[in-house]
């Protein structure tokens, strides 16, 4: 199981950025490479910081991990909203953390400059699932149309940096001569510039290409939850660049019968007149197949069966929602003349005068203890 991203960092739910911030760098300071040559669990641990760093420093990811925990990321499979392959990928995107603190880079991706690896754009796309979809899991192929480096590209080292990917200026102040550096303009820092294209790349040495995607998706997800594919984004040009992520958001289609709200799904089932009366049994659809239920005799309009545990489950893995079934009784808008000479002498019978017992719930009872 994994760890808590608030656990790792050392601070409470309700940290602000700030304190996230200070939190991660004193982390990243304590089992920095550097300080820590050869320990594979300071490694661990620094690469975890900046899993937990990354998921808690951005609003809207913090605010998924809330709400479903590692769930929201990770999914079956794949999904990683946080993680790190290596040290150059930490350094790469969050290099000015460690600025002044003492530290120099990892095999020259410190925040002090020196080449950095460029990542590709991010891709984004919507996958439709159903209800049933959303109650099993499900693993959908899609086609993706992302840009990769063309076969044969080449790149050579950076002009005007001359590999290093940081030019540095010296100017002239009051306290002094001053030398600043910054990302080299021509390569964007990655120390690289393209050296040959075949024909049909574009300028960067880039071309489009499909591919089928394979998205792992687990059960319980809900309109708009955002799921990550690492690597499967747009590549970037440079020979040490790295690619972009796909991003997964998820959509629901309506159900024709079923709504859902939360983990519980509802469903109207609607009986006739003689049903209510004698009761019996009916055959009910549910997201995990048929169920039989029955029906008590003097079955009122309103009423709610609760099948407990048969709705969704939670993404969080805490349980699953029940299927909530609203009895309606029918009305038919048209009768014969023998069902109107039926009902004209049953109106009177007091049998059939509506008579509610002090047992009999309310409307807004129902409603309360169906949340309760």
């Amino acid at each position: 199981m994994k760890k808590d991203y608030y656990e790792i960092l050392g601070i409470d739910k309700g940290a602000d950025a700030a304190a996230i911030k200070k939190a991660y760098r004193k982390k990243a300071i304590e089992f920095h490479p550097d300080k820590n040559p050869g320990n594979k669990e300071a490694e661990e641990n620094f690469k975890l910081a900046a899993e937990a760093y990354e998921i808690l420093s951005d609003p809207d990811k913090k605010a998924k991990y809330d709400q479903y925990g590692h769930a929201a990321f990770d999914g079956a499979g794949g999904f990683g909203g946080g993680g790190f392959n290596n040290m150059e990928d930490i350094f790469s995107q969050f290099g000015d953390i460690f600025g002044g603190g003492g530290f120099g880079g990892f095999g020259g991706f410190g925040g002090g400059g020196g080449v950095r690896r460029v990542k590709g754009t991010n891709l984004r796309i919507k996958v439709k699932l159903t209800i049933e979809d959303i109650a099993k899991g499900v693993e959908k192929k899609v086609k993706v149309k992302r840009k990769v480096q063309a076969a044969g590209v080449t790149y050579k080292s950076c002009t005007t940096c001359n590999g290093t990917g940081q030019v540095t200026k010296i100017a002239n102040t009051i306290l002094g001569r001053m030398q600043t550096s910054s990302p080299c303009p021509t390569c964007g820092g990655a120390g690289q510039m393209i050296d040959s294209r075949p024909a049909g790349a574009d300028s960067d040495g880039m071309v489009f290409a499909e591919e089928t995607v394979s998205i792992k998706i687990p059960a319980g997800v809900t309109e708009g939850i955002q799921l990550k594919v690492s690597g499967k984004g747009n590549d970037a040009p440079g020979a040490n660049s790295i690619p972009g992520d796909l991003i997964v958001v998820i959509e629901e289609i309506e159900h024709d019968t079923l709504k859902r709200e939360g983990e519980n799904i509802h469903f109207d089932l609607y009986i006739s007149f003689s049903e209510a009366a004698l009761g019996g049994s009916k055959e009910i659809d549910t997201v995990n197949g048929k169920v039989r239920i029955n029906l008590e005799e003097g079955i009122q309009s309103g009423k709610i069966l609760r099948l407990k545990g048969k709705g969704l489950p939670s993404i969080n893995g805490y349980g699953t929602g029940d299927f909530l079934i609203h009895v309606n009784v029918w009305t038919p808008k048209k009768l014969t003349k023998e069902q109107k000479e039926f009902f004209e002498k049953m109106k009177d019978e007091e049998n059939f005068k509506p008579n509610p017992q002090k047992n009999d719930k309310s409307f807004f009872e129902k409603v309360k203890e169906m949340f309760s």
